[in-house]
């Protein structure tokens, strides 16, 4: 079967890449969601807005090692996303959680988010795993850092960028993990220009 334009997929979810839409993308710790978890969402047989919603309640909840609960960790992954900030992507928002991650870019000079993914994928990985040598949480023992994938959503309207960036601020409130988005250190609400603070 031959895929619209735009579309492609590598086995796991499908995802809309024309090189030039604002995207919204999450991913995960590889650790993130209980296997567990997994197989009873794929055994259920509901709709992707309804299995979108428990993985996210899954991965609010905290499993995992958290690795980016710890400043360093979550730095790094932060200064990753801007080192190419105005080069391959412009970032509009973005949240580190303890487990996972969620930023809105847009990416310019027709790099693919697939690419720009992999490559903040594949440089924290590296460092992540360099820092975490002998720390508590540690990674699981398969030391496979993120998820194989990443969800993401292209941007429809104005509409829908308001309630993106609104969903990405808040969901550290939603966590539980501040009582106010501002607080949060790890987001681009909470950041103050010369980075989060320990």
């Amino acid at each position: 079967m031959v895929e619209p334009p735009g579309w492609h997929s590598r086995g796991y979810l499908p995802h809309f890449d024309n090189g030039r839409s604002l995207q919204a993308v999450t991913y995960r710790l590889a650790d993130a969601l209980p296997a567990a978890v997994v197989l009873r969402l794929e055994e259920q047989s509901i709709d992707q807005a309804a299995h979108r919603a428990e993985i996210e309640r899954f991965i609010d909840a905290g499993h995992g090692c958290c690795l980016l609960r710890r400043a360093e960790n979550a730095r790094l992954v932060v200064a990753n996303w801007r080192h190419f900030d105005g080069l391959r992507y412009q970032l509009h928002a973005w949240v580190v959680m303890p487990n996972h991650v969620h930023v809105l870019i847009e990416p310019i000079a027709n790099h693919s988010l697939s690419e720009i993914v992999q490559s903040w994928k594949s440089y924290t990985a590296k460092a992540l795993l360099r820092h975490d040598a002998g720390q508590r949480p540690a990674l699981p023992t398969s030391s496979r850092v993120w998820q194989a994938d990443y969800w993401d959503r292209f941007i429809r309207d104005e509409r829908h960028y308001r309630a993106t960036v609104d969903y990405i601020h808040q969901n550290p409130v939603h966590a539980g993990l501040c009582a106010n988005a501002e607080d949060w250190p790890w987001s681009s609400l909470g950041a103050r220009a010369d980075g989060p603070q320990d």
